[in-house]
């Protein structure tokens, strides 16, 4: 089944609890956080007392997208925090392997961040210590992106070196996934939307509301597939 998950950067920033409430009556399969520090990304968001304020709300996985530089460094501070599942930038650590399997070590999902312009290659030698690879869809840092058409191509080869490799990896796709990208997306591959300011954050629209309509959507696509 396919996994969805809100991007909290897109919420109010101002009721994040009360988000975070009101969509756990939904289907949720995780919530979403990236975390910027301002400089591996022009932006900044979401550290850890904010995830730590946010954990005892919900039991659903705590996604935990770390877009900073030497993000070894900070891989215990955010799971103290409540995370289940991090993902690191393969652009922003020297040490990659190392990073990940610290990840591991500590009974967490480790996963590995690609910017659009990152090859996958950047995989060959890390297959055995990844359970989930995010790509990126946008150049990370801001919502509201449009999303880069060459991505499609990216998502399907990453399928078909899973799919030879005989490997469980889950492919999360972030940044624009809309209703006009996520048909196509899941054709080429991805198990896990991560839903921002195109499909669930809208202005015009209660949570509860764009959260319903988004899960109608992907079971009418479901529903598509099997027949």
């Amino acid at each position: 089944m396919v996994k969805l998950g809100p991007s909290l950067m897109c919420a109010d920033m101002g009721n994040l609890q009360e988000t975070i409430v009101r969509l756990d009556h939904k289907r949720v399969d995780f919530f979403h956080f990236d975390v910027m520090d301002g400089r591996f990304v022009p932006n900044f968001t979401l550290g850890p007392e904010i995830v730590k304020s946010l954990r005892q709300l919900t039991k659903a996985s705590f996604d935990i997208h770390l877009m900073i530089e030497e993000p070894e460094k900070y891989i215990d501070v955010f799971i103290e925090a409540g995370a289940d599942m991090i993902s690191v930038h393969a652009e922003a650590t020297i040490h990659l392997q190392r990073t990940l399997q610290l990840i591991r070590n500590r009974g967490l999902k480790a996963g590995v961040a690609l910017n659009p312009s990152t090859p996958l290659y950047n995989l060959d030698y890390i297959w055995d210590m990844i359970d989930y690879v995010v790509l990126m869809t946008v150049n990370p840092g801001f919502a509201g992106q449009k999303f880069i058409p060459l991505i499609y191509n990216k998502i399907e080869r990453l399928n078909q070196l899973i799919a030879e490799n005989n490997l469980s990896i889950d492919i999360q796709v972030d940044g624009n996934i809309s209703y006009e990208t996520i048909p196509k997306v899941l054709e080429k591959g991805a198990d896990m939307l991560v839903c921002g300011t195109s499909s669930l954050f809208k202005k015009d629209k209660s949570l509860e509301q764009a959260m319903d309509e988004l899960n109608n959507f992907m079971n009418s696509r479901c529903s598509t597939a099997e027949s």
